[in-house]
């Protein structure tokens, strides 16, 4: 069987973990959270029950990458720890909300760079990262840790404009009112979005050096990092903006600096969430497509894009697949709604993901409560999946049933 090569270490790893998961949720998800939210402390509170998720998952997800160091992630553990369909529903669970992500995240490019076209820009941004990513992994982790030094700068750039320009008043995390209900469990789910770019190092398995040492220290180094930075940023945000305003706001980060009293660094805000965005776009392709070539690999879908480059070594056909089916959504389809139906569909495979883990036992070697972890961890991702937006829901669960349901149909015909 063809192999892909081992070229990540953890420096790699995490780069990826943070090119994945930044964009999305610095530049993305704070307004609608926000408004489902309800107030300021309530938004704080749901984004740390969404890390708090993140965390149970990815400690599962750590574990079974480390027994398991292939292509595909969950795809794989549901297989081997749960049967073939629990597998299957993960993956393609995987897959389309994956799908709709890299769609959401090609036209917000399009629409930071050139709103007019926005259309046009992302598909040729769909065509950019695909070329990269085509390359070889080597290049996807080169090209992604100049992106995350960017993005870092500009962040970084924002944090101190917020907080030094005379616009924060921390008064305004106080206010919003309300009390935590079913609002703060829809904005936890809206921000699971954020925080699901981790998942990428476990589906790049296969391609990381010494995955037993690796992956256990890339994946919560890099979820840690994004929760540090994603908490400065809501504070600033709404020390600056308010829970009213910020709720409200197409581009928050970037109505941060000019309610700061630095309108001229917009643009750079502008700027910097297209390259976050890239950089999430670029890892989101090269997840999608190993994941294809797993389930590709045990005929789950057609093995034509089990196929592996002979001299780069990445799977060319499943990449090839993804970007096609990417540009047909951007040029067709309207993905306003990705954010709430990637995170239904993407919670369905961590709550698998958990499952699985919870069928490895106790981990003596480990000082956390990894047992413990993966039943909340279950819990919490069937929770935040079915408080969604009801669109949403409906949405993600008709999705992965018209799949369940191709699944029994082909092998009763088999």
């Amino acid at each position: 069987m063809d192999q892909l090569a081992r070229r990540l270490g953890v420096p790699d790893a995490v780069v990826i973990g943070l090119g994945s998961m930044l964009g999305a949720g610095v530049f993305v998800v704070f307004a609608p959270a926000a408004a489902a939210a309800g107030g300021s402390g309530l938004l704080l509170l749901a984004l740390a029950l969404a890390g708090f998720v993140a965390f149970c998952n990815a400690t599962s997800s750590a574990r079974l990458a480390a027994r398991y160091p292939e292509s595909g992630g969950t795809y794989v553990y549901g297989r081997e720890r749960l049967g073939p369909f629990a597998g299957f529903v993960a993956g393609w669970g995987f897959v389309v909300g994956k799908t709709a992500s890299c769609a959401a995240m090609a036209l917000t490019i399009g629409a930071y760079l050139w709103p007019g076209q926005a259309r046009p820009v992302a598909v040729a941004a769909v065509v950019a990262v695909t070329a990269v990513n085509l390359r070889g992994i080597g290049k996807t982790a080169g090209v992604t840790r100049a992106l995350v030094v960017v993005t870092l700068t500009v962040l970084a750039l924002v944090a101190v404009t917020g907080l030094a320009g005379g616009g924060f008043t921390a008064t305004r995390l106080g206010t919003g009112g309300g009390t935590p209900g079913y609002g703060v469990l829809t904005a936890a789910g809206l921000l699971f979005f954020a925080f699901a770019g981790y998942a990428r190092i476990a589906t790049l398995g296969e391609e990381v050096r010494d995955p037993e040492r690796t992956i256990p220290r890339a994946v919560p180094l890099a979820l840690g990092l994004v929760l540090a930075i994603y908490l400065t940023l809501a504070v600033v945000a709404l020390g600056v903006l308010g829970p009213d305003r910020l709720a409200a706001s197409t581009a928050p980060l970037a109505d941060v600096v000019t309610a700061a009293g630095w309108p001229g660094a917009a643009w750079l805000v502008r700027a910097g969430a297209t390259v976050a965005v890239t950089g999430v776009l670029l890892s989101l392709v090269a997840g999608v497509g190993r994941t294809l070539l797993a389930m590709a690999r045990r005929r789950d879908l057609p093995g034509a894009l089990a196929a592996v480059h002979p001299h780069r070594q990445v799977p060319h056909r499943a990449e090839l697949a993804v970007a096609a089916i990417v540009i047909l959504v951007v040029t067709l389809g309207d993905v306003r709604d990705a954010i709430g139906f990637s995170s239904c569909t993407v919670l369905v495979y961590y709550a698998v993901t958990n499952a699985s883990a919870l069928t490895l036992g106790r981990d003596p070697a480990r000082k956390l409560p990894v047992q413990t972890l993966a039943a909340l961890g279950l819990a919490g991702c069937v929770l935040l999946a079915v408080t969604l937006p009801p669109a949403s829901v409906l949405a993600g669960f008709g999705v992965l049933a018209l799949g369940a349901t191709w699944y029994a149909l082909r092998h009763h015909l088999v």
